[in-house]
Formats: C-alpha cells, structure tokens, sequence
C-alpha cells in the first residue's frame, strides 16, 4: 500500500530481468487511471549513480558560468534567457563524448544544480540594479555585495524550502493534470541521452535533434537578421493603424518557434483560458479606456494604455490567485504540517520511503526554515534597516508573501511554462512600500528596503516556479527527490555570490544611468513604482481591487483562475502563438479515427514541440552574444515585406509541425 502524500511505501519488487526503456512510458503525459501507476525510467527500486563528484562539479561549473553569461546579458541586452534546456544539451552531450555508462541519474543533477543559475539572475537583476537606478537621484543610497548576494542567497533558500513540501502534490498528485511545457522539454532532451547511450533505434533522439536546429535556427535568424518580422501586427498595415488609433484595437502574433512549442505542450484548454485572459484586456479593456478614459489616455497607443493600466488588473488577478491557491491547498499545507509533527516525534515503523519519493525529511525542512527566517530577519535588522520593530514588520511581510505565492509560481510554470515573478515583485513592492510608509519607514531608506525586500521575494518566487521543473523532470525520469533538494542549495550559493559579484562589477564599468548604461527594463520598472511611493505619490489601488475581484468570479465560475489572470497580465503577441500552438495539438489528436493513431501521433508532435522549444532557447544564448557583440537587428520589422514573410514563415513552420506529426501512421 501507498501513502501519496507521505511517501511511505512497501518497496516494490525488484525483477532482475527488468531492464530501464529507453523512452518514457506512455502514460508520463496523460493522467492515469485509479488502479494505474506511473513507473520512471529509472526503476524506483534500484540504486543509480547521481550525485558523483563529477555531476556535482559539473553542476556548479555550469551553474557559475550561465549566471555570470545569464546576468551580463541580461542586463545589457535586456533579455533573460533560460539556463535549464541549454545546461541539459551539455550535459547530455558530455556524457556522450566521455562515454558515461548510465548517466541520466547524473545529468538530472548536472541540469538541477546548473538551472540555479537561471532563476537567481532573474530574481536579482529584476530588482537590485533598481537601487543603483535609484542612486544616481539620491546619492546617500548605498549597495553592496554583501546586500546583493545575501538578498539572492536567502531569496533562494527560502524558494526551496518553501516549495518542498508541495513537491509531491505538484509533480506526483497532479500527474497529467498540468502539462510542464518547459519541464517536458528538457525532459526529452535528457531521455535522448538515454536512447543514444543505449543504441536507441526508435529516431526518436535524432527527431529531436532535427526538430531543435529546425526551431533554433528559425528563432537565431528572425531574432538576429529581421528576416521577417518576430512580431505581425495589424498595426503594420493603414487599416490596422488606423483601428488602433481610433478603437485602440490590436492583433498580433509572435511568430517564433519556441511559444509555438509551448503552446502545443499546453495545449488547447489552458492555451484557450489564458488567450481569453489576454483578449479580454486586449479587446475589451483597453478600447474602453480609450473610448471613456482621460483625455491622456486616449492619446495613448494600446501598448502604453496595457503596460500603464491594463496590466495592472492582471496583477490583482495573479495575487487574488494567490490567495484562492493557498486556501485551497491547505489541506496539503495541513498533511505537510501533520507530517512534520509525525516526524518529530519519531519516525513510524513497518514501512520505508521509496527512494523515487524519498524527500528531505519535514523535521530537517522545518528546521532549515525556521534557520533562514532568522538570518533573513537578522540580514533585514543588522544589513538594511537597522531599526527592530522596523524590521520585524518587513521580515513578517516576505514570509507571508513569499509562501503566499510560492504555489502561484509553480502553478505558473506547470501551466504555461512562464513565471509571472515581475508581477507578483511588483505587486510585493506595492503592498510593501505601503506597509512601510505606514509605519514611518520612508525616504532613500524606505528605497532601500523595500527593493532588498523585493529582491528577496523575487528570487524565492523564481527558485519556486524553476525548482517545480526540476523536480518534475526527476519524477518523469526516476531520480531521488532529496538528492536534488539538497544539491539545490550548493547550485544556489554558488550562483547568488557569481551574480552579485558580476553586478558590482558591471555598475563599475559600465553603469545603469546615462549614456551608455545598461538596460535593466525590469529593474528601472520596479525603480518607477517605488521612488512615487516613497516620495508620496499615488498607486492604482482601483486597478488592482478589479483584477483581484475578477478572479473571485472566475474561481466562483469554475474557471481557471490562474491562467485566465496570466493572459491578462502576458502581452497580446506571447498569448495568441499559444493558442496557435493549441490548435495545432487539437487537429493532431483529431487527426485520425483510430485512437492509436492520433495517440501515436500526439507523441511524435510532443517531441517535436520539444525539439522547438530546446532550440529556441539554446539558439537564444547565441542571438543574445551576437547582439551583444555589436550587431543590430533591422529595426524595419513594421514594414510590409517583412510582416508579410513573418506570416509565410509562420505558416511553413505550423506545416512542419503538423505535417512531420503526422507522418506517424501507427
């Protein structure tokens, strides 16, 4: 018998004559039947090599050299690529050339320990170069390393430890109900290393090797040379202008071949709901604040009307999800505790935990927490405020917010693949500033507080969303929970110190203000929110309140709540390529009246999609060197003629995608 939520089991029996398959089952996609359990490739009962000196120190190598490449390009770039898919490619491809015998236990702790390095960049360097932003103004505001890393370092303990007891609802509980768009992706990387190291001759491996060069390449050129435009719009046309002038109405599409990868592995439901988020703002909101708002909005562009308004009603809605997802998860939060408090007391006798389910134990994870909670509090006291109650009242606010969203962010990522952390930052810095400003804690020093405190949240909201694809990709391939939960925090130490050194060592150089400096979007968008706040001037509480009661009314309708907020909150051109994408996985599964057949071919399409995504995002790195090496894209991505080959090679790429699937016959 099995206990889900605990782990305990009777360990299965163990045939000699099994042998691991070199593709994943065929239900690791789909939700399974009552008397139906999902067994990984790696056989829950045998012991594998995973964590070795040379997956640790490839992990941390990985780890420091993608934060280091992730934070310089980030912030002079402006664009934040995703470590996870690359890291898996060359761990994969190490294993080859070192002939590795059995290394997919190792390469899922290579990719953990190295995915690190992705979610710390993006929870620094969307909040912490905002106080060098800010300096510039108000020369008494001081940064340093310590201050940066300390906020990236407990930002992402708290990430972990916050998430662990979820894990089994999530990756476990949950299997076949979300689709892990990223998760799925990389999964099928690392399986392709099984398949090659085993003498796979299914093709499956080089399917996905033809289907990664097919969407990197096609990404690589659109994003560096502006063949054709990354972005159609009906603003590129007279007419379309002219409806946008007039109405304020938009449509766009992102052409690229990563979000339409994402949107198949979503598919058409949840790709259905956040599309309708989206439309909802794009079509309904935004033409109606043009048509009754203020004279200055109406002479807005849609965009600026979304980014300045609109958007902001998404944000109340992912917050008010939040909070409707921590109610309805208290049952699992209960059994956690319950758990917990089982343990302390000793642990129970006549079974043992499984090693595929074997986590950190709740009695060391309630101590580790309670250890974090008072260094963050003595980092807030000693490092940033200096005053105690002061600091009490912003240690209690990241508790409460931070486990708040920690299931929103993994709800996020299970979902769409895409962690909404700037708005949850944002919303964070918003209640916090005005908690602060209501106790007398404002000025250069209310800045200061507020951006480390949101440089905390946001990095435990990113280690959050990024370690539930993790954690996934373990359970799909077969590896020990505990062995990645516990190599997680060297992954993290390693990566918040190489960041927060290569911040300061950018300020140095190059700057964030003036002519010059670097981009940081994200980080001079907090900067703008905070200093009005803090200097007394106005928030758009209005805004907010409307989203979070909206998304009372969806969770009263039975929609899902989260992903219609996500819609509202994405651009127009990220949301509809998703719904694409999910109109493509509905004519694939319909594609047939054999039920095999179309099963047979959804699979193919999976794999595909995979490919698609894995290149987008290796073939990004490279784009984003490029760039930064000094070419500059064609800035006439507007006109005719490439908007027009923008809506040719779209349409060739959504052939290949169905066309390839289909050839499955059987």
């Amino acid at each position: 018998m099995k206990d889900f939520h605990t782990g305990k089991v009777d360990a299965p029996e163990l045939d000699p004559a099994e042998v691991d398959p070199i593709d994943l089952p065929e239900n690791a996609f789909r939700e399974l039947a009552d008397d139906e359990e999902y067994r990984p490739v790696m056989h829950p009962a045998r012991e594998y090599a995973e964590v070795t000196p040379y997956s640790v120190g490839v992990g941390l190598l990985l780890a420091i050299v993608f934060s280091a490449a992730a934070a310089y390009l980030g912030l002079k770039v402006g664009q934040v690529f995703e470590a996870a898919i690359p890291i898996a490619i060359i761990a994969v491809g190490l294993s080859a050339q070192l002939k590795k015998e059995n290394p997919l236990g190792q390469n899922v702790i290579i990719q953990s320990i190295g995915a690190c390095s992705g979610v710390i960049v993006a929870g620094a360097i969307f909040t912490l170069p905002a106080l060098y932003i800010l300096q510039a103004k108000y020369p008494d505001i001081t940064v340093n390393f310590l201050q940066v890393f300390l906020s990236s370092l407990l930002g992402g303990i708290l990430g972990i430890l916050f998430f662990i007891p979820f894990r089994k609802y999530f990756v476990k509980d949950m299997h076949g109900k979300y689709p892990f768009p990223e998760a799925t992706a990389t999964t099928q990387v690392l399986i392709s290393g099984q398949a090659i190291g085993k003498g796979g001759s299914n093709g499956q491996a080089a399917l996905l090797v033809v289907a990664s060069l097919v969407g990197g390449i096609y990404d690589y050129i659109v994003a560096t040379f502006g063949w054709w435009s990354e972005v159609v719009t009906t603003t590129a046309y007279s007419w379309g202008q002219a409806l946008a002038d007039k109405y304020k109405f938009v449509v766009s599409c992102n052409t690229g071949a990563a979000v339409l990868g994402l949107g198949y592995i979503v598919g058409l439901k949840y790709a259905f709901v956040i599309f309708a988020g989206s439309a909802f703002v794009w079509w309904f909101i935004i033409p109606l604040m043009g048509a009754y708002g203020s004279a200055d909005i109406m002479a807005m562009a849609p965009g600026e009307i979304f980014s300045e308004y609109a958007r902001k009603i998404g944000i109340g809605g992912i917050a008010m999800a939040g909070i409707i997802g921590i109610i309805k998860s208290a049952p699992i939060i209960g059994q956690a505790v319950g758990l917990a408090a089982r343990e302390f007391k000793g642990k129970q006798e006549g079974t043992r935990t499984i090693r595929w389910q074997s986590d950190i134990s709740m009695k060391h994870i309630a101590y580790f927490t309670a250890l974090a909670l008072i260094a963050v509090f003595l980092f807030f006291w000693l490092g940033v405020i200096h005053t105690l109650w002061q600091a009490a009242v912003a240690w209690l606010v990241v508790t409460v917010i931070a486990f708040l969203f920690t299931t929103v962010a993994a709800n996020a990522i299970a979902i769409v693949g895409s962690n909404p952390v700037s708005g949850m930052t944002l919303m964070t810095l918003i209640i916090a500033s005005s908690v602060f400003v209501a106790i007398g804690l404002t000025g250069t020093s209310g800045i200061v507080a507020s951006m480390v405190l949101g440089g905390v949240v946001c990095t435990a909201l990113s280690m959050a969303g990024g370690f539930v694809t993790d954690l996934k990709i373990g359970y799909w391939l077969g590896s020990t929970p505990r062995k990645q939960e516990t190599w997680k925090f060297a992954g993290t130490l390693v990566s918040a110190a190489t960041v927060g050194g290569v911040m300061l060592m950018l300020n140095k150089v190059y700057g964030f203000t003036g002519e010059g400096a670097l981009a940081a979007p994200q980080a001079n968008a907090m900067a703008s929110v905070i200093e009005p706040m803090m200097t007394g001037g106005n928030t758009p509480w209005m805004l907010y309140i409307t989203g979070a009661i909206l998304a009372l009314l969806l969770n009263w309708l039975g929609v899902p709540t989260l992903a219609f907020c996500l819609g509202m909150f994405l651009p127009l051109h990220l949301n509809t390529p998703m719904l694409v994408g999910g109109l493509v996985s509905w004519f694939v599964t319909h594609s047939s009246k054999d039920p095999e057949v179309c099963k047979a071919r959804n699979d193919r399409a999976t794999l595909i999609s995979s490919g698609l995504i894995a290149g987008g995002a290796l073939f990004g790195v490279f784009a984003a060197v490029t760039i930064f090496c000094g070419h500059t894209p064609p800035s006439n991505n507007d006109e005719f003629g490439p908007q027009i080959l923008g809506l040719v090679a779209y349409a060739l790429l959504i052939g290949y995608l169905y066309i390839s699937s289909c050839r499955k016959k059987a």
